[in-house]
Parts: structure tokens; C-alpha cells; sequence
């Protein structure tokens, strides 16, 4: 009986499979006029479906707004009952139906003509009554079942759904969609933490909270410079007076150790002796994800942003990475 059933699920996934397979069939003319129609909305993009259908529109209306298209899926059932006046002047409406001939898709689409909004239908047949009255239809043509009973939407759905991804990451390519526009529309994901930039991530800033002195000064007076900052790093970057570009860097680990080794004198000794030179430093265009690197090759918990003149404009601490899950403080 196992053997049976590991059979028939591999059947299920090869007839589904070929379905998706048949798809590039449907990447037309139409197809592009529909591409091109998505890129040009002035306004959002409403998906529509019923059933497993609606789910598929769902996911689509997902894929758009996350690479960089305004959509939202929009209920057929509640729209002929109202809701259509959410429909905004420039939307189109994208409709998912393998018959083409849902009663609630159709009177949405009577309603959305009424109100000259371009519809594009994914269906199965142009012919259906969807297909003839939609501004572009992308047929999918006849699509069996997986199901054993031929009932159940399964290759059709997947299908569609296939389809529809090709049609939303088109638009993605046509609008030039970058990874940093990505990182925008992520912040909170992953893929979207690895894309964030050293300015984006850092909390200690030039001019705000960042402890910043000449190399000139003795170490009490840059402790005087620390102190005016209420909250503050737990190092203060030195710069050349002349030129503002970094020299070194000074941190709470530095001082202690200095005022154990020399007592009452520490205070006035030159910053510039005992302060750590040509320190670590990354660009601020630089990602976040390449300081967590510098930080666990060189086992340090801060690193001092800098410009493209090498001049200071923030720190980056640990803790800055820890908030945004890139790094992992447990033991």
C-alpha cells in the first residue's frame, strides 16, 4: 500500500509539473500587452479569483507588491455588493478562473468595464465568456486534473499560479527592480537584512551621538568630549585636525587598561600614544552584512564607519547587528 501511494503522489507531482511545463506556451503577445499594462497602472493592481483561484490571486497580488507593483487582492463577492467603489481611478483588475465562467468574477468585470478599468483575465479558454470580454486574456488552454476524481483544482491552480509569478516578475524585470529596492520592501526579512547598508544599520552618528576628537588632544580632554554625549558609544573615533580623516581609535577597554598601567598621569598623556592607529573601518555604502564579517574575523564589537574621503561619519556596534537578527550573541 505505501508503495502505491508514493506512486500516485509521483504522479500527481508529474502531471502537475507538465502543467507548469505547458505554460510557456502561454507567454504570448497577449502575454506581453499584459506585462506592459501592469508596468504602466498608474495606480494598483486588484487580483481577483474565487475558490482556490482566489488563493492563487492572493499569492500573485503578494508577488507584485513585494517587487515593486501596488496591488492588493480585491473580494468579487464583496465588490458586487459594494465594495467596488474601493476600485480606484488607473487600477486594473488581474481575474483567475479556469472556467471563465464564475458568476462573481463576470459581474466584476461588467462592473469594472462600466468604470473603465482594464481587466486581464488568466483563464482557460479565450472563448469563455471571461476571455471575450477581459482587455487582455492569457489562456492557459485545457489542463487535467492531478486529482483522481478529475475534480479537485490542482494542475490548474498550480498553473495559474505559475503563470501568474511569470507574469509579476516580468513586470519586475521591465521596471528595472534592484536588489536595494528589494532590501526597501524586506526590511524585516532576511534577505532583506542582508541588503541593508553600514548608514542604515549604525546608531552611533557623526554630529549626534558618535564621541569625535582630534588626535591632538591629551586623554582627559577627550573625556571631557565624551561626556557632553548622554548616550554614546563605548569608543570615540580621533581624527587629523588638518585633513578630518580618521587616525584612530580610542575605546573604554583603552582607558582602563591605561588608567590601571599609569595611575593619576593617564589623564594627561597624548590620545595620539596610546590610542589604537589606522583602526578597522568600513563605508557607510558598504553592507551591513560585510562589517558582521570584519567583526567576527577581527573579533571586534564596534567598527568606525567613514565616506569616501575617509573621514568619520558613524560608528557600527554589535548590538546594532543583533537587533536586526544578523548576528547571534548566544553562547
Amino acid at each position: 500500500m505505501d508503495d502505491e501511494l508514493k506512486t500516485f503522489a509521483r504522479e500527481v507531482i508529474a502531471v502537475e509539473a507538465a502543467a507548469v511545463a505547458r505554460m510557456t506556451e502561454a507567454v504570448s503577445d497577449d502575454f506581453v500587452r499584459a506585462a506592459r499594462l501592469i508596468l504602466d497602472c498608474r495606480a494598483s493592481v486588484l487580483t481577483a479569483g474565487i475558490g482556490k483561484a482566489g488563493h492563487i490571486a492572493r499569492k500573485v497580488s503578494a508577488t507584485l507588491a513585494s517587487t515593486g507593483t501596488p496591488s492588493h487582492f480585491i473580494s468579487a463577492a464583496d465588490a458586487v455588493h459594494g465594495d467596488a467603489g474601493s476600485i480606484r481611478q488607473g487600477d486594473i483588475v488581474l481575474m483567475f478562473s479556469y472556467s471563465g465562467e464564475s458568476d462573481e468574477l463576470l459581474r466584476l468585470l461588467n462592473i469594472s468595464k462600466k468604470l473603465s478599468h482594464p481587466v486581464i483575465a488568466i483563464t482557460a479558454a479565450a472563448a469563455s465568456s471571461m476571455g471575450r470580454h477581459a482587455d487582455v486574456v492569457i489562456p492557459t488552454g485545457r489542463i487535467e486534473e492531478a486529482c483522481p476524481l478529475g475534480l479537485a483544482p490542482s494542475a490548474s491552480t498550480t498553473a495559474m499560479l505559475a503563470l501568474g509569478d511569470a507574469l509579476a516578475l516580468s513586470v519586475m524585470k521591465l521596471r528595472n527592480f534592484t536588489a536595494d529596492d528589494f532590501a526597501i520592501f524586506h526590511p524585516a526579512g532576511q534577505l532583506g537584512r542582508m541588503l541593508i547598508r553600514v548608514s542604515e544599520a549604525m546608531t552611533f552618528r557623526m554630529g549626534e551621538n558618535l564621541p569625535v576628537a582630534p588626535d591632538t588632544h591629551t586623554v582627559g580632554q577627550v573625556l571631557q568630549e565624551v561626556s557632553r554625549i548622554k548616550r554614546r558609544s563605548g569608543a570615540v573615533v580621533l581624527i587629523d585636525a588638518a585633513s578630518g580623516k580618521i587616525s584612530g581609535i580610542f575605546s573604554d577597554g583603552d582607558l582602563r587598561r591605561l588608567v590601571t598601567e599609569n595611575d593619576a598621569t593617564a589623564l594627561q598623556k597624548p590620545v595620539s600614544d596610546v590610542m589604537t592607529r589606522n583602526p578597522k573601518r568600513i563605508r557607510d555604502d558598504a553592507l551591513a552584512s560585510e562589517a558582521m564579517a570584519m567583526m567576527k574575523q577581527y573579533r571586534v564589537d564596534e567598527i568606525p564607519v567613514v565616506d569616501s574621503a575617509d573621514r568619520p561619519v558613524g560608528l557600527i556596534d554589535v548590538q546594532d547587528l543583533v537587533v536586526l537578527k544578523m548576528f547571534d550573541v548566544s553562547p
